[in-house]
């Protein structure tokens, strides 16, 4: 039976810098473990888990990236102009995970 995992947290967006750039979000710690605790039944491969994400009033589907022990949200160029916000902008994030 699948279940939903639902979280929200706030983090900075940033920017990498590398051959095809991106902006993230951060997923904190507590919410890691929680990710963490159900990401091999998740997982499709490279600890990759996939999500539906909100900001704002912004929904998108995208996949968690694993990075340095925990997780990482990509925002793609939509999300950020929809809801104005850029490099530096702490945002409210909502991820939702079936599990």
């Amino acid at each position: 039976m699948l279940e939903t995992m639902e979280l929200e947290f706030s983090g900075e967006m940033w920017f990498w810098r590398g051959p095809a750039p991106w902006y993230f979000v951060t997923v904190p710690e507590k919410e890691c473990a929680a990710i963490g605790s159900a990401s091999a039944e998740v997982s499709y491969g490279w600890g990759m888990i996939p999500v539906t994400a909100r900001i704002g009033g912004t929904d998108w589907r995208t996949s968690l990236w694993p990075k340095d022990g925990n997780y990482i949200v990509p925002v793609k160029a939509s999300v950020r102009k929809a809801e104005a916000v850029d490099e530096g902008d702490v945002v409210t994030v909502q991820l939702t995970v079936d599990v």
